[in-house]
């Protein structure tokens, strides 16, 4: 018997497909044609296309540096820029960048949102300073040091401690103090100086200067420091190395 009308047809095997109707046929049509159009128009048209490039959140570097580094393809689909080497090369080529954020701003702009490291210590180098952020990382070499930042200096050349601690983990310590420290002695000191592992002193504004002892305890060191300044103002000294006996002297 032949099949009836509206059946599906047989396959071998006794399995039956059904054929579109010309409904089916012209929904799958312009499914496609609106697939085409939406990957013409990403891809092929002039209306989704980098016109702008946009750079936010710099300090010390300028837009301009940094867009120039970034090489943003203008003119290219903005669907096809590649947001990820872009970032990776900004932050490759400028060290001064911590981290960027490159978004895509429809229709036709690239954002750059930058975040720069800030420097916490520097660090003489040939005549010129380094600078190092909080996580010891020298970033950036500078003519003159920024204001209100510290200045490392480790005086360790015959020091034994250097058998035991090279100068970056010397260094990994000053950052370690001065982050530990309340943000208003933080921005009093002047000078780091390490002369030994168990020797770091703090100098200060108006002469007055802090001995820390070795990196260890900071916290605690911190609050008695807070404390100890607090209850002896006129002091010119203040030794916290050992934190359960601090000591203040001078005037």
């Amino acid at each position: 018997m032949s099949a009836g009308k509206g059946e599906g047809a047989s396959r071998p095997g006794g399995r039956r497909f059904r054929v579109p109707g010309p409904r089916g046929l012209l929904i799958g049509f312009g499914a496609v044609v609106l697939l085409a159009g939406g990957v013409w128009a990403l891809y092929g048209s002039s209306w989704f296309r980098v016109e702008r490039v946009s750079t936010s959140g710099t300090a010390v570097l300028t837009p301009e540096q940094v867009e120039r580094v970034a090489a943003v393809p203008v003119g290219a689909p903005l669907v096809s820029v590649d947001t990820d080497a872009i970032a990776d090369r900004l932050r490759a080529e400028l060290p001064r960048i911590d981290s960027v954020d490159v978004v895509r701003s429809w229709p036709h702009g690239i954002g750059l949102k930058v975040t720069e490291r800030r420097p916490v210590l520097v660090v003489a180098n040939a005549g010129k300073y380094d600078e190092v952020d909080a996580t010891a990382a020298r970033f950036a070499t500078v003519a003159t040091p920024p204001r209100g930042v510290p200045r490392l200096v480790l005086d360790v050349a015959a020091s034994p401690s250097l058998r035991r601690f090279d100068r970056d983990r010397l260094l990994g310590t000053a950052v370690g103090v001065t982050g530990e420290l309340p943000e208003k002695i933080a921005q009093d000191v002047r000078v780091v100086r390490i002369t030994s592992f168990d020797s770091i002193t703090l100098e200060l504004g108006k002469g007055r200067s802090v001995f820390w002892g070795s990196g260890e305890d900071g916290p605690v060191k911190a609050r008695v420091l807070g404390a100890l300044m607090k209850a002896t103002p006129k002091a010119g000294h203040f030794d916290v190395s050992a934190p359960t006996a601090p000591a203040s002297s001078g005037s």
